[in-house]
């Protein structure tokens, strides 16, 4: 299992590569991270692993320390910030899942 000190380049690699085609699944913008968005990444990341948001520009945080923030509520590795979208990964804890192969 990877964890946030051990991820490897080259797993950061392949989890880029496999967000690359995914469309965000939501967006933090100037109201900033709520219990209701961190609800929703958390779900989102329970049944899909791999998740990747929009940051809007008025936001009140830079892209890279927003990110770092809501992967340490989510407990997920903040796999890349690239531009303005963030890439989350977190390893499902349902049994009987396909689970990404990193």
């Amino acid at each position: 299992m990877i964890t946030r000190d051990t991820i490897t380049s080259k797993q950061r690699s392949k989890l880029k590569s496999l967000a690359s085609t995914m469309q965000p699944i939501g967006q933090i913008g100037k109201g900033g991270v709520t219990d209701n968005l961190l609800k929703m990444l958390s779900d989102a990341l329970e049944a899909r692993e791999l998740i990747k948001i929009n940051i809007l520009p008025n936001s009140e945080d830079d892209a890279v320390n927003l990110a770092e923030n809501v992967a340490d509520l989510l407990d997920a590795i903040p796999v890349a910030v690239i531009g303005r979208k963030a890439i989350f990964y977190r390893r499902s804890s349902r049994e009987n899942f396909a689970h990404l192969e990193v």
